[in-house]
Order: structure tokens, then C-alpha cells, then sequence
């Protein structure tokens, strides 16, 4: 579990630092030579889809202003990417690069000697990101990926109007936000929108669920699987999140409605004109969803508050995080100008601007961020008592990343049965068993 810690470290070490382009050196804006003698294409497979694809694209945009020969054909492969890396690398034709978003596939894939090394990068990333960082990206004593994009996991995203027409404010407890929800639901509009045909929102709620209910170092255990998915806990926690999903009349749609819906429609749904329910249980990365998709407003439109306590007692404040890793299976001219661009404060200038963006690239300034919420988010992390990785990113893949089995296809299991606890804990432990004893 090092890369675990190391991603702590750096999420508080780096957030914490001061933003600003006084620090920038001229190696972190240019590069040396002619940029325009570099030419080639690059496939380039990632998780990101709609809006978010739309933003990388805003990056690649921002390259090419550089680097105008190089073409990067990004191809969006949301929840498969493991799934089509997997087949791609058996057969012997994976892409140029990729955004892996799991570090212990990374850690496999630099074990099966599939990756190629970035240290023809490090000045460009010292530059720009601290040790801890760097080190996040840094396997079997290399450097092997870039560490380009954070996201902020502890958060619920509600519509203000919605929120006023119902005369209720932000819950800071999980027994407010169920009585906001019940309110909200009186008032005509259904409190949540799922978008269960993602498993990885449902894992997401989960996870937030057990950490607020028995805190920081249950949730690590679990992590690990040195306690089982049987545990009283993680029944508890399934229980605790059966008051939602078993809440079928107050979800968009209902069961049958969030099973088909993504989470790109989960955030539309919310935030569109009309806006067919009041709240979305997800990261930071929804902003840039309502941005591009719907005319909300930030404050006015949309605001964001802090996933509730549950448990009695002191409130808990760690924070749930994910991160983008890039990783390249093979090595050129044209692949490493992109690489040293991307972990430039200009890449991720690119994006920031769009919304739904945090970094550990500490050159990039507030003042990149399209609205206070945006800027604000950021915070949460950065004063946090206690911060933890995204769990299913952390296990095996075949339990914790793939789309129809493992985590994501028995918590959709679990969206259509919630009252089924003992069943689904089961059906968890057996997979993660099985997972865990292949190490895959």
C-alpha cells in the first residue's frame, strides 16, 4: 500500500503550497529546439468521456498551439479502460499512452515490464510538482507516470432552486440529509440522481459511506482486505446506503431509471432545465459537467457541500481522492514533447479554465479556475485531518475497475436489491477473494 500513503502525502503536502506563476522557470513554458521539427501522431486511450473528453481536448488544443505536427487521437473509453488495455497489450498493440487512474495496475503492468519510463521528463515535473508527487508516479526506483489531474471525492452537489423552492439548506449529518430528502421529495422534486449504469458512482458512495461512518483506519483495513467484505461494518455501511438506493420513489427516475443512467446524465439530469431531481453524490469533476452541459450558474444554479457525517461522535474530515496517472508504452520524440508539456502549468491551465479540475501542479494559479466553488474545492483536501485513496482503485482490477463485474457490477446488483445486505456482502467477499488470490 505505499503508492497509497505516497498519494496522501502528496495531496497534503501539495495543496497546501501557495499557488502562483512567480515560481514557473522557463523550462516549465518551452521546450528546447524548434517544437515545430517534432512531428508524429500518438494514440492516447483514457477514461474520459463527454465533457471531460471535451476538456482534454482543450489540452490537446493547447499542445498543438506548440507542437503543431503532432496529432494525439484520443480515444475515450470510459469504464473498459483495463478491460481494453488488457486485451490490447495480450495481443500486443496497446496505444502510446494512457490515463490510468488504478496505481496497483500500474505497479503490474511496470512489473510485467510493459511500460516504458518517463525520466526523460523529471526536470520538467520537479519543476512543477513536489517530491511527494513525483514519487506517487515513481515504480521500481523510476518514474513511469505523471500524476496530471486530482479529484475531490467527498462531496454531494445539490440544485439551488431546488434547494429553495423546498426551504431547506445544506445537511451537515447523514440524518439531515435524509430529512432534507424527504422535504425535497414533498416538495415535487425527487432528492437524488444516480448514475448506476456507472458502478464506479455507486462504489464511490460506498466508500464515502464507510469512511464517514467508522472513520480513516476501518476504511484502510478494508482497503488492504485484511478485514473481510462480510465484516459488520461493511453491513452497516450497505444498510446505511440501502436508505438511499431503497428510496426508489425519491430517485430520478427510479431503480430501472438510475440503472440506465450514466454519470454524465446523472449530473444533467440534476442541473438541466428542468432540473429532474436536487442532488448528485460525487468529485469535484461534476462541475465541469454542469458547465458544459447546462446553463446552471454557480451559487445561483449549483453548489456543492461537504459528504455528511454519519457516525456519532467527532465529525470525521478525511477526504475521499482519485488521480489520473499517465503512463506510455512506448518512446519517441513526438511522445515525449507531450509528456513534458503535459506536466507544464499550461496543460493544465487548459483545463482548470473548463472546471471540475484539481492538480497537484502547484504553478497553476487560483485565478485558472472558472468560479469560487472550483477555487474552493481545493480546500477541502488541503485542510483535512486525514486523506484516503479511492478504494476500488486501489485493489486488484478485476474487483475493484471493471465494468459488469467485481465492485462495479454487484453494487448495480445492489441498486436493484438493496434490502439483499447479507447477499451482496457475500457476493463482495467472494470476488475480492478470488481477486486478491490471482493479484489481478
Amino acid at each position: 500500500m505505499k503508492y497509497k500513503w505516497a498519494y496522501v502525502a502528496a495531496l497534503v503536502a501539495v495543496l497546501a503550497a501557495a499557488a502562483g506563476y512567480a515560481s514557473i522557470s522557463k523550462a516549465s513554458t518551452s521546450t528546447a529546439g524548434s517544437t515545430k521539427a517534432v512531428s508524429g501522431s500518438i494514440s492516447f486511450d483514457g477514461v474520459w468521456t463527454g465533457a471531460e473528453a471535451t476538456s482534454f481536448g482543450k489540452v490537446i488544443k493547447a499542445f498543438n498551439k506548440v507542437y503543431p505536427k503532432v496529432k494525439v487521437n484520443y480515444k475515450p473509453l470510459g469504464n473498459n479502460v483495463s478491460t481494453v488495455l488488457a486485451t490490447a497489450i495480450a495481443g500486443g498493440h496497446p496505444p502510446d499512452m494512457a490515463d490510468i487512474a488504478q496505481p496497483g495496475y500500474i505497479k503490474q503492468l511496470v512489473a510485467q515490464g510493459k511500460l516504458q519510463p518517463i525520466t526523460y521528463a523529471k526536470s520538467v515535473i520537479a519543476q512543477n510538482f513536489s517530491a511527494p508527487w513525483q514519487k506517487l508516479g515513481t515504480f521500481s526506483g523510476k518514474e513511469y507516470a505523471l500524476v496530471f489531474k486530482a479529484a475531490n471525492k467527498s462531496l454531494v452537489w445539490y440544485d439551488v432552486p431546488d434547494f429553495k423552492n423546498a426551504g431547506v439548506t445544506a445537511p451537515k449529518t447523514w440524518a439531515q440529509l435524509l430529512k432534507t430528502a424527504a422535504t425535497l421529495k414533498a416538495s415535487g422534486t425527487p432528492a437524488y440522481s444516480i448514475g448506476g449504469s456507472d458502478g464506479w458512482t455507486l462504489t464511490d458512495m460506498f466508500e464515502n459511506i464507510y469512511l464517514r461512518t467508522f472513520g480513516q483506519a476501518k476504511y484502510d483495513q478494508l482497503t488492504a482486505h485484511t478485514i473481510k467484505w462480510t465484516d459488520p461494518t461493511v453491513k452497516t455501511a450497505l444498510k446505511t446506503m440501502a436508505k438511499v438506493l431503497g428510496d426508489t420513489s425519491n430517485i430520478n427516475g427510479g431503480t430501472s431509471g438510475a440503472l440506465q443512467f450514466g454519470f454524465n446524465d446523472s449530473v444533467t439530469n440534476a442541473f438541466g432545465s428542468p432540473s429532474k431531481a436536487a442532488m448528485v453524490f460525487e468529485a469535484d469533476f461534476v462541475s465541469g459537467v454542469i458547465l458544459s452541459s447546462t446553463k446552471s450558474k454557480a451559487y445561483t444554479g449549483f453548489n456543492v457541500f461537504k459528504f455528511p457525517q454519519i457516525a456519532a461522535g467527532p465529525p470525521s474530515t478525511a477526504v475521499e481522492v482519485a488521480g489520473d496517472l499517465f503512463v506510455t508504452f512506448r518512446d519517441n520524440p513526438a511522445i515525449e514533447a507531450f509528456v513534458k508539456f503535459l506536466a507544464t502549468p499550461t496543460a493544465a491551465d487548459a483545463w482548470a479554465k473548463q472546471g471540475g479540475f484539481a492538480t497537484g501542479n502547484h504553478n497553476v494559479p487560483a485565478s485558472a479556475y472558472p468560479n469560487a466553488i472550483d477555487r474552493a474545492i481545493g480546500t477541502a483536501v488541503e485542510s483535512a485531518k486525514g486523506v484516503v485513496f479511492d478504494m476500488s482503485d486501489e485493489q486488484p482490477a478485476s474487483f475493484g475497475a471493471t465494468t459488469g463485474q467485481g465492485e462495479w457490477g454487484i453494487f448495480q446488483k445492489f441498486l436493484k436489491t438493496p434490502s439483499n445486505v447479507n447477499g451482496i456482502a457475500s457476493q463482495l467477499e467472494a470476488s475480492a477473494k478470488a481477486a486478491y488470490k490471482k493479484g489481478k
